[in-house]
Order: C-alpha cells, then structure tokens, then sequence
C-alpha cells in the first residue's frame, strides 16, 4: 500500500474515530475526561498503525533475521504504548490490558511480557472514595455493624480493590469495593475500543481484533455488576462441592451490594509462588495436580468455567491433612459453554493428546478452524506441532526449546492466529484465556510438561464422550458394552498414570 493511499485510510478512520469521540462525549453528558481518554486512545491506536505500517514497507520474507528482529522492536513500541495507555486510562482499558498480557502462548512475546505487569500495578482508591461508594450502596445503618476496616487494601485490581473488614459478631470479611468512576467510563471505553479495532482491521484487514472488542463489550458490564459475580460464587461452590480441595469463599449478602461484594476472609499465597509452597509445606506438584483436575471438571463435565485464573485470584494453603488446597477468588468472569462445544472440545483434546491429525482435523474443522488445524491445536494445547504430532503429551518427554520455539511461532504467524481468534466460537475465546494462565502458573512452578495435567484431562474427556455415547445409544446393549469399554479406558488410563508416576519416583531418588 502506498503511503498516498494509506494516508487517505488513515484519515477516514479519524474522521470516523472523531464521530465516535462525539458519541462518547454524549454519553457521559460533557464530561471531559471522557473525551480525554477517548483521545489519548485514539491517538495511541494511530501511532501504533503507523508505526506497522511504515515499519514493514520493503521488508524481506518472514525467515529473515532482519525481519524478526525489525518487527521484534516493532512490536515492544507498540507493546510500550498500550502500557502506557492502559495506565492512564485505567478502568477496562487495564482489564483489556491484563487479558493481552495472559495469552502467552497466542501473542509475540513483546506484549505478553509489557502487559503482564498491569497484574499487579492497578491504580488505588482513596479511603474516602471507598467509604462513599459503601455509603451509597449499603446505607449508615449497615456500616454500624462494622468493628473495623482496614484503610489500606489487601489487593487492587483494574475494577476494584479489597479491603479486611471485622463485623462486631467476629466475622472476619474480605470487602471488594468498586472504583467510584469505573462503571461510567466503561460506556466510553468500550465505544473507543470498538471504534479502533473496527479503524484498524480497516486499514489491516489481516490484523483484525474485533473479538477483543466484543468479548469486552460482552463481559464488562457482567464483571461491574459484584451481585451477579457473588451468585457465580455460589453455583459453582454448589457445583464442585465434591471436590474436597477446593474452597470458594462465603458470600455475605446483607453487606453486598452491585458495587459491594462481601464475603469470608481466607489467607494462603499465590498459586504461582513455589517459595510460599516450600515454605510452608505445600506439595508444589499437587497444586498443579488440583488445579488441572478443577478446571478439566469445569470444563468437560459441567461447561461452567472461571476465566480470570491469574495467579492473584487462586490462593494455596495447606489443610490439617497436610493437602493442598485451593481457593477460588473474583468470580465475575464465567463462561458457560454449549453441550456441543463442550463434546467437541472433549474430543478434539482427546485427539491432541493421543497425536491424531485426522482427529485434530475433524475436530478442528467443527470449531470453525480445519484449514489451520495445525496452528489450532497448538495454541489449546500450548505446545509445538512436533510434539504433539510425535504424542509427547502423553509420555511428559520436553523438548529444552519448545517455550522459545512457541514464541518465535507467535510473533511469525500473528495474521492466522489473529484469523483463528476472529472464527473460533465465542466460548473459545475465553479457554483460550483460561489455558494460558493456567499454563502460566505451571510454568512459574516449574510444573508445566507434567504428563499427569494430561492424564487428569484424559480421564475428563474420556468420561464426557462416553456419557454421550451412552446417553445417545438406543439399546442397553449397546449401553452395556460403551460402560464396559469406558471402564476399560478407565482403567488403561489408571495404569499410564501409575506407571508414569513409578518412573517419576525412581528417577528422582536416581
């Protein structure tokens, strides 16, 4: 494209970016903070087309050195500015920003590595502010029955922060407020979002991110509503209540609120923290065991799934037992899948873990990406085509250089991972999500090529497909024999475990 041409693109999505400042500007009624924020946006997604465009006029094929290393300083200044952005900006924009730099097995890894810090970097809300927004919502009488608040939050984040409380009865409490003006500049900053990735895939129809745009137009206005997030907590603590690991806080009703959302205080460290683990006696590879068994059950079998695992919102501590348990914080991120997506899913695992291209394939092509099947799998499973091709899942047997060989992967096909992101169903893109910081965690625990987080997966799958097999059986013959051959699998599966395991311990005592 010429930069005549690509002049002219530019200013029609200006003049476009400019309607959609007005529209903004309308909605919250003059405000000027709201037009500030939606020009600073705009004029970051500006900077950023320009900077790709002009960067990658003349430049050699994709397996050229100078090319990576061209687009590798191309993409740390465009990761640079969105941190930025997202900084001052704050609100859902640090929300956008935390779910980019998750996906580190689906972006280069310039972006993953600058936007992960906004996990921990949210802005804080005066005391004052938080007193208001609870003064609003809960009314005087309701706060009398509060002994103490701590002023300083326990932790912060990009919707809210949480506060330790003590009711006069004893009741220890953990208070998640929200920030006072985050809900009013949601409107704006969903409208700008959509504007500029609708501007961008204008002008680079291979670079369209208008998932990121629905998804956050989707499930923003979800994570700022705190009633619909503690009644989350509660189906899936009903859910999963067989699961003697897991602990899902108690919700409070009487003082929550939309903007308030009270529930039991519960300490433990951060799943990703092996040192607390070590510390504290806490088997490092039976947290990563739990959580693998705790979202396959979520996924495959009951299609309710938390989405938002990043290591500040799962906690481990150790029971009496001396076991590891879990406890699942911020529950407004959900998603609920379809029986068929959740069957196809099952199977299309089932195949990646066993190496079956043909399987991979016609499991692929039902989620909407066949002709890129490859890619596919490799980005749910979060592995390299060579071992997954060669069924290295399933022995735990590592290639040193897969991480980088994943990342170099990432950063050469960003236009058909962009592609796959725009036609895999809905649902997926909130796994996509899931997985990888689930696979953050195991990496930071140095736990991540486990052959058992497959097992675990494997016997999920197994169970969902043959559910199926025998809920759609016309006979009980024909049930008969499926139970007896899933039993089998059962048990063949039970025997690679066991086996994995005796090795695992004979060669750590070797």
């Amino acid at each position: 494209m010429g930069l005549k041409r690509l002049t002219k693109l530019l200013a029609g999505g200006v003049v476009a970016l400019g309607a959609g400042g007005t529209a903004a500007t309308l909605i919250v009624h003059g405000d000027d903070a709201g037009f500030l924020r939606f020009g600073r946006a705009a004029m970051t997604g500006i900077a950023i087309v320009i900077d790709y465009k002009m960067s990658m006029r003349n430049l050699p094929s994709e397996n050229n050195d100078k090319y990576q290393s061209i687009m590798s300083l191309v993409h740390q200044r465009s990761a640079s500015r969105l941190l930025e952005l997202c900084s001052r900006n704050g609100g859902c924009f640090i929300k956008v920003g935390q779910h980019i730099g998750s996906l580190d097995y689906l972006l280069p890894k310039e972006y993953v590595n600058t936007l992960k810090v906004l996990h921990d970097n949210a802005p804080e809300t005066s005391k004052e502010d938080v007193f208001r927004v609870m003064k609003e919502d809960l009314g005087e009488e309701i706060l009398s029955e509060f002994e103490t608040f701590e002023e300083q939050p326990i932790g912060t984040a990009s919707l809210a922060q949480v506060h330790k409380a003590v009711l006069k009865d004893g009741t220890v409490l953990a208070v998640k407020v929200q920030h006072p003006k985050v809900k009013a500049n949601s409107f704006v900053d969903m409208n700008t979002m959509e504007i500029l990735v609708k501007t961008v895939a204008w002008i680079f129809p291979s670079f369209s991110f208008l998932w990121l745009a629905d998804e956050t137009k989707r499930n923003l206005p979800l994570e700022l509503d705190f009633e619909f997030e503690g009644k989350n907590a509660e189906r899936v603590s009903s859910m999963l209540s067989y699961i003697p690991f897991l602990k899902v806080p108690k919700i409070y009703w009487k003082f929550s609120s939309p903007r308030v959302l009270s529930m039991e205080f519960c300490e433990g460290g951060r799943a990703d923290d092996r040192s607390y683990m070590l510390e504290h006696d806490i088997p490092v590879e039976q947290v990563s065991n739990n959580l693998s068994l705790l979202y396959s059950e979520m996924i495959f079998k009951h299609g309710f799934v938390h989405c938002d695992p990043h290591p500040g919102n799962v906690l481990v501590k150790r029971t009496p037992q001396h076991k590891a348990q879990i406890v699942l914080l911020d529950h407004g991120l959900y998603t609920t899948l379809t029986n068929e997506f959740r069957i196809n899913y099952a199977k299309l695992w089932m195949s990646i873990i066993r190496g079956d291209e043909a399987g991979i394939k016609e499991h692929s092509y039902a989620m909407n990406c066949g002709e890129l099947y490859g890619l596919f799998s490799c980005m749910v499973a979060g592995r390299a085509w060579s071992s997954i091709s060669k069924q290295k899942l399933q022995t735990g047997e590592v290639n040193p250089n897969e991480d980088n060989e994943i990342q170099e992967n990432a950063a050469n096909l960003i236009q058909d991972m962009v592609h796959v992101l725009n036609k895999v169903p809905r649902e997926m893109l909130l796994i996509f999500k899931t997985n990888d910081c689930l696979r953050g965690i195991d990496s930071r625990l140095k736990t991540r090529f486990r052959a058992n987080a497959f097992i675990s997966m494997t016997k999920s799958c197994t169970q969902v497909v043959f559910e199926e097999k025998i809920k759609l059986s016309g006979s009980w013959v024909g049930q008969l024999l499926l139970k007896m051959q899933r039993t089998l699998a059962m048990l063949a599966i039970e025997f690679t475990q066991l086996t994995l395991q005796y090795f695992s311990h004979k060669g750590t005592q070797s």
